[in-house]
Parts: structure tokens; C-alpha cells; sequence
């Protein structure tokens, strides 16, 4: 057997173990996920049918606690005549215009207050003051203001996107280790270098975590909005439940809520996890 020819089976053998190695590995990832899942799984599915069983039993009135499965028969309901879709969408389009405007307008204002020191004196101390005034505050002036319709919806769920993506941007910026300054002066780096290489990638844990808050606040002010005065989306099913003593509906509402809150904050930290990847002191 000829040399060349060792050569090509002992770098097939390598491959091939390098291969079943990470075969393993995803294996071993996918056990660990599906476990975490059981296990995190097993408290809500006990909550759960103890509340069927204690329904089924008359420990409470149906009209006062649904069971779950009068719940998930309203959901059913929903599905199918299109209603869920449709407020859903309206909702899902609401919190994201208001998100993209608040969050934007507080990432600008964020790096001026960051990047330069007058503007922090001038801007902050009023911001600081604004952002301690609750949604269901301020939101009969902006409706006093833009009226019932959307532009008041979207600027309610503008407002509480503003203020976390504007701190923690204004704070990832500022905790800049200084040495990294010092280095680039010594590397001769640009201002515009400095910006994008360096002031950017070590604010960036910061502008994440504003901007994780900031959807999670953008989706509370969306049920705020809604539940003030609406005739679409999720807070009008849940309106429309109070309104017609319809608990399963409230509840239908409710749970939309949560669980579409749940997946947005799970998308925002995929963001987190590969956009930190990088950072030794990152452990996601």
C-alpha cells in the first residue's frame, strides 16, 4: 500500500471521527434541550389538571374560573371563524410600528446622551423625570390629545419603548472600559474607528438588554392601548369577555398575551446568544 494512499485513510479516519463526535455532541444537546423541556414542563401540566379536575368536581363556578378545556373550546371557536387571526395580526402590526419608533428615537437620543456630554446634561435629567410617569397616566392626555384611533396607540406603546432602549444605550456606552480608549489611540484608530470597532461591540451587552426591555414594556403598552379603547385586537377580545362576563374570553386574551411576550423575549435572546457569543464572561 502506497504512502499517498495511508495518508488519504488515516485523514478519512479522522474526519470520520470528528464526524461521529459531533454527532454525539448535537445528540447530547438535543437530550439536554428535551429535558429541560420535561422538566420545566412537569409544574404547569400538575397546575393544570388539578384545575380541570377541581372544575369537573363544581370546587368553583365555571363562570367565575373556567376549566381549561372550556378554554381551549374558545380557542377552538376563535380559530376557526378567523376572529383570533385577525386580532392578532392587528396587534402583533401595532406593537411593532410603536416598538420600531419608540426603540429608534430612543437609541438616537441614547448615543448623543452617550457620545457627548452636554447632551446628557440637557436630555437626561428630563427623561429621567418622564419615564417615572406610568402608562395608564398618561395615556387618557394622549388619547385626550390624538383621539381613539391608532396614531394614540402607537405613540402610548412608542413612549414605553423609548425610555429602556434609551438607558441602557445612554449605560453601554458610558461603562466603555476606558483602557480600550488608550489602546486605540495607540493603534492610531480613527473617531469613526473608535465608534464602530470599539465604543460599539463593548456597549453592544447594553443596547441587547435595552432593547430586550424595551419589547417587553412595547408589549405591555400595547395592552394598555388597547384595553382603554379599542374595537380590534387582543385587549378588544378582552374588553369584549368583561363586557359579555365571558371568562374563557379574558382568559383566551390573557393567554395570547403571554405567550406571544414569551416569544418575542426568546427571540431577542437568540440575538443575545449569537451576537455575545463572543465574550468570555458570556455563559448562554
Amino acid at each position: 500500500m502506497s504512502n499517498s494512499v495511508k495518508a488519504i485513510r488515516q485523514t478519512q479516519g479522522i474526519g470520520n471521527s470528528e464526524g461521529a463526535e459531533l454527532g454525539f455532541l448535537r445528540v447530547k444537546w438535543f437530550k439536554d434541550k428535551l429535558n429541560d423541556i420535561v422538566i420545566g414542563s412537569i409544574l404547569p401540566l400538575l397546575l393544570l389538571v388539578i384545575w380541570q379536575v377541581s372544575g369537573d368536581l363544581s370546587l368553583f363556578s365555571p363562570e367565575f374560573l373556567p376549566t381549561p378545556l372550556r378554554i381551549l373550546a374558545e380557542f377552538q371557536t376563535l380559530i376557526g371563524s378567523g376572529e383570533l387571526i385577525h386580532h392578532l395580526a392587528i396587534s402583533l402590526q401595532r406593537a411593532a410600528v410603536g416598538f420600531l419608533i419608540g426603540g429608534a428615537i430612543g437609541l438616537l437620543f441614547g448615543f448623543l446622551a452617550g457620545f457627548i456630554q452636554k447632551f446628557e446634561f440637557m436630555l437626561d435629567p428630563s427623561f429621567q423625570m418622564l419615564r417615572m410617569i406610568p402608562h395608564l397616566a398618561i395615556a387618557p392626555l394622549i388619547i385626550l390629545w390624538f383621539g381613539f384611533g391608532e396614531v394614540s396607540k402607537i405613540v402610548i406603546i412608542a413612549i414605553g419603548a423609548f425610555f429602556p432602549m434609551y438607558i441602557y444605550t445612554f449605560l453601554g456606552i458610558r461603562s466603555v472600559d476606558y483602557k480600550l480608549f488608550e489602546v486605540a489611540q495607540v493603534l492610531n484608530f480613527s473617531k469613526a474607528k473608535q465608534i464602530f470597532r470599539l465604543i460599539l461591540p463593548a456597549s453592544l451587552p447594553g443596547i441587547l438588554l435595552g432593547l430586550r426591555l424595551s419589547v417587553a414594556i412595547s408589549w405591555l403598552g400595547l395592552v394598555v392601548a388597547e384595553l382603554i379603547g379599542s374595537q380590534e385586537g387582543i385587549g378588544f377580545l378582552i374588553n369584549y369577555g368583561k363586557q359579555n362576563s365571558s371568562a374563557e374570553l379574558i382568559f383566551v386574551g390573557v393567554i395570547i398575551f403571554a405567550i406571544i411576550g414569551k416569544l418575542v423575549d426568546s427571540l431577542v435572546r437568540l440575538l443575545e446568544r449569537k451576537w455575545l457569543s463572543w465574550r468570555d464572561s458570556f455563559q448562554g
